[in-house]
């Protein structure tokens, strides 16, 4: 199978032609068709197997399929975040922005990823450009909610990375604040490598 089996957008196909992407991995061939179609999922994933374009190719697609269908002008004042991906550490949230950009470079979607550790003056600026697409870090993120930088009342798609190094690392309160903000009507993906009993009962919580 390709990825042009997939019935991706062309802005997409030609994105991952730019990064040379020719078939798709075992998760993205299994993962990208459901997630399409607007399914929950559940993925077991080590990293290195391409999970991460395996639910950021069809988000951006189904992100931009609702933009083409609208016919009102997307500005800063009505662009909302509409999906919401957590990360445990600041690299794999970076990582998953940068691929969220390069699969989307063609699309007229904007990503912003915010993490702890450095000034949040860079990522507040670029929160109030306006947002479709957020990555964040737990702590981060309920940090610049209280603040009043962020709303997700209105994410369509949530995303829950490496969910089992959360558990390892203690941010699973933050996450289930989190999920508690979150409006009731979502599609969920869940990915991680392991499945301990913690994983387990959120899954089953979300799912």
């Amino acid at each position: 199978m390709l990825f042009e089996d997939l019935n991706l957008i062309m802005p997409i196909q030609k994105a991952l032609k730019t990064e040379k992407y020719d078939k798709p991995t075992p998760i993205q061939e299994k993962a990208i068709p459901s997630i399409l179609s607007g399914r929950d999922l559940l993925g077991c994933a080590q990293t290195g197997t391409g999970k991460t374009a395996a639910f950021a190719i069809p988000i951006l697609q189904n992100l931009s399929s609702e933009i083409l269908s609208d016919e009102r002008k997307i500005t800063r004042d009505t662009r909302h975040i509409r999906a919401l991906i957590l990360a445990p550490t600041r690299e794999l949230a970076i990582q998953i922005g940068e691929s969220f950009e390069a699969y989307g470079r063609y699309l007229r979607l904007k990503t912003t990823v915010v993490f702890g550790g450095v000034s949040q003056r860079r990522q507040t600026d670029a929160l109030r450009a306006g947002v479709d697409i957020l990555v964040a870090t737990p702590g981060r993120l309920l940090d610049l909610i209280s603040q009043g930088y962020i709303s997700i009342h209105h994410v369509e798609m949530f995303v829950l990375d490496e969910a089992d190094r959360m558990l390892d690392m203690g941010m699973f309160q933050d996450v289930k604040k989190i999920i508690a903000q979150l409006p009731e009507e979502r599609q969920n993906m869940l990915f991680s490598a392991t499945m301990p009993q913690g994983v387990s009962q959120l899954v089953s919580s979300i799912l």
